[in-house]
């Protein structure tokens, strides 16, 4: 299952980071309107997938590391783990504020509406998209870590980390 969410959430906060991109850059017309209620609605999703994935590893544990890995590898692993959760988390919930913040619903795939978590403040507003961008950027530069780190032990150290976290692999606890 873990495998699962993983490479679910991957695709999804790829698909995330090009709407809003594109949602951003765009010009004020309907399609601008359509890019941003699908970033919601997926961002939504995904925080509630976070949720999901962190209670699995709560109830399930962490996947297992190779022997011999350096402990400073297993701690710079556990700690950017922890930071991708915590981004998976305070992503959304950014992205919830400022849809509160600028007194607009907050409707997730038009099935329903989220409430608003804070009361409409333009200048809140305005702190919570420096907010949401500032941890889109550092998310970015963490994904490219973690991204960067999986290849290393696939090409470098030619280990099963890369290996064991594809999902036709059949290696527990990941």
């Amino acid at each position: 299952m873990a495998k699962n969410l993983h490479w679910l959430m991957a695709v999804l906060v790829l698909l995330l980071f090009v709407l809003g991109w594109m949602a951003t850059s765009w010009p004020l017309s309907p399609t601008k309107l359509k890019l941003f209620f699908w970033h919601k609605s997926l961002g939504i999703t995904v925080l509630g997938l976070a949720l999901l994935r962190i209670l699995w590893r709560l109830t399930h544990g962490r996947p297992t590391l190779p022997l011999g890995m350096p402990l400073w590898e297993r701690y710079t692993a556990e700690a950017s783990h922890l930071l991708l959760y915590g981004l998976l988390l305070a992503m959304p919930f950014s992205g919830w504020v400022i849809n509160a913040a600028a007194n607009f619903p907050l409707k997730v795939f038009g099935l329903f509406t989220l409430p608003a978590i804070v009361a409409p403040d333009k200048a809140l507003q305005s702190l919570a998209q420096s907010i949401h961008l500032t941890l889109f950027w550092i998310f970015l530069g963490l994904l490219a870590l973690h991204i960067g780190a999986a290849l290393r032990h696939h090409i470098v150290l030619k280990d099963s980390v890369l290996l064991s976290m594809l999902p036709a692999s059949r290696k527990d606890k990941t």
